[in-house]
């Protein structure tokens, strides 16, 4: 029979409680013939008690709690590992290059931890990034793999993306925090992007970083409206667009690094 982990506290608990009161009373018994020895006694008696029985509820406090943050790093890889086969399913659609966005994924994370990036604000980045284009879900083909330039309405609904993802993100408790990215990677430096037209460090810092490492992937690998660019044209690309597109430091950052960002990313085993 499973019992819940209050009940199993509860009866360790009394049972432990009953089983001191119980040897105790019998040792009082025996000393019954000298007060000063039992007043001695039942302060120690007392103190005795309430030492050992906070010793014995920090162990059990503490075990469950181990056990739940066990069960709840569980769930969360579980959740972590759904998210990677519905990325997956989305990059075949979208027809984008293979390991796309385990790619991103990778060199996001590395460019964040050197920008100081830690805890649960990395692990935003990390499922940010994962799923930056989610709300392209909504999106008709014909827009996402047309090989040619978009007009200008199919440019205006191109843009409701952000917005999109950032909504289906907010419906989900544990990637509410993780939608910085989805909603802002459009955004510009210098204030021309979209949804919002934010400027400078008005940008999420999660979506400033993942703006680099986006333009980066874009242009280095092949979509179905443009070949590779060479690398070298790349990282000139990445030097002019500091400070209009992308932010200064955070391009400076990526630069200094990239032998090492590019290994991250290109090595899913390092």
């Amino acid at each position: 029979m499973n019992l819940s982990p209050q009940l199993r506290t509860a009866g360790i608990y009394v049972l432990v409680s009953a089983a001191w009161i119980w040897f105790s009373g019998q040792l009082l018994g025996s000393l019954v013939h000298d007060p000063h020895r039992i007043i001695e006694y039942l302060i120690f008696k007392g103190w005795f008690f309430v030492f050992s029985t906070g010793l014995l509820i920090y162990w059990l406090v503490g075990r469950m709690v181990r056990h739940m943050q066990e069960a709840n790093q569980r769930l969360l890889e579980g959740h972590e590992q759904a998210l990677h086969v519905l990325v997956e399913a989305m990059d075949a659609r979208h027809k984008e290059t293979s390991d796309h966005s385990e790619r991103v994924v990778r060199m996001a994370s590395g460019l964040a931890r050197l920008a100081g990036v830690q805890g649960a604000a990395l692990r935003d980045i990390k499922f940010g990034a994962l799923l930056h284009d989610i709300g392209k879900l909504a999106l008709p083909d014909a827009i996402l793999i047309k090989p040619g330039k978009l007009d200008e309405d199919e440019m205006r609904l191109m843009r409701t993306h952000p917005r999109i993802g950032h909504d289906m993100l907010q419906r989900i408790g544990f990637l509410r925090s993780a939608s910085a990215i989805p909603f802002s990677h459009h955004e510009r430096w210098d204030g021309t992007g979209y949804p919002l037209g934010l400027k400078g460090e008005d940008i999420p810092l999660a979506a400033r970083i993942f703006s680099v490492v986006d333009v980066w992937d874009a242009l280095s690998f092949a979509r179905v409206y443009k070949p590779a660019w060479p690398e070298p044209e790349v990282l000139a690309y990445l030097k002019d667009a500091a400070g209009g597109q992308l932010d200064p430091k955070l391009v400076r950052l990526f630069l200094d690094n990239y032998a090492a960002l590019k290994t991250l990313a290109l090595n899913p085993t390092t």
